[in-house]
């Protein structure tokens, strides 16, 4: 069994479509979407329509959730520039995903961790920015949770861990959102890369083996479509560099 795991897409519909096309040559067995479909101040009608013809095994991310959940009044500019460009029932849909998704009986999906959609899996935050957490806190926040294979996003921070007792957990990154891209200044935080992140999981008879992809893809029109929403916080960060042209 081959998986394609993609996350945090946040309304990238051009890293999107370039995810897709690499992944037509490696012909996964199954896309498996670990939320925060559509929000940004980008394409997030568009981006939620082709998400909807492609009818990915997807789980809902507090971005989805809160789409579907928060009064008007308590969204700030990129949920609600988000809210606006999609239908009553899209956002109906996106809030009705599943929570977390079991795959093949032994893979666990889910967005920050089984019993939280906000909390992070394999970081914590120290001095303001994120840092692995130790095994035993991620045991910790798996609680009763078992599989052989854990699939978690949020963070936007590619990673692969191997718990005892706990399986392995793969992080495989944001597809469509640098972490600090949604900030007045990006740089002040951990370095990164724009690149189109997304991972491959292989089993082959009891054991998996994993490619942690970081796709180059043209960015540029992600720059000039934040600049024409007035995001330039988001134009820096996909830039991905601090002198900001």
């Amino acid at each position: 069994m081959r998986l394609a795991v993609v996350s945090d897409i946040h309304g990238n519909l051009v890293a999107l479509e370039a995810v897709l096309a690499d992944l037509r040559d490696r012909a996964p067995d199954a896309i498996v979407n670990l939320g925060d479909c559509v929000t940004s101040p980008l394409w997030p009608a568009e981006t939620m329509a082709l998400l909807e013809t492609l009818k990915l095994p997807t789980v809902r991310g507090n971005h989805d959730r809160w789409l579907a959940e928060l009064p008007i009044e308590k969204m700030g500019p990129t949920v609600r520039y988000s809210h606006d460009a999609l239908t009553g029932t899209q956002r109906a849909g996106l809030g009705a995903l599943p929570a977390t998704l079991s795959l093949d009986g032994d893979v666990l999906a889910v967005h920050g961790t089984p019993d939280s959609d906000t909390d992070y899996l394999l970081e914590q935050v120290v001095d303001g920015r994120l840092a692995l957490a130790p095994a035993a806190l991620v045991r910790q926040r798996l609680g009763r949770h078992r599989a052989s294979l854990i699939l978690c996003g949020h963070s936007h921070l590619q990673h692969l861990a191997a718990i005892p007792g706990g399986g392995t957990i793969l992080n495989p990154g944001s597809v469509g959102c640098p972490r600090y891209a949604d900030n007045a200044n990006p740089f002040d935080a951990e370095a990164g890369t724009p690149h189109a992140f997304y991972a491959l999981a292989t089993k082959r008879k009891a054991a998996w083996s994993f490619e942690m992809i970081a796709l180059g893809y043209d960015n540029a029109p992600v720059v000039a479509r934040a600049r024409a929403n007035g995001r330039t916080d988001w134009a820096r960060g996909f830039l991905g560099d601090p002198g900001f042209r």
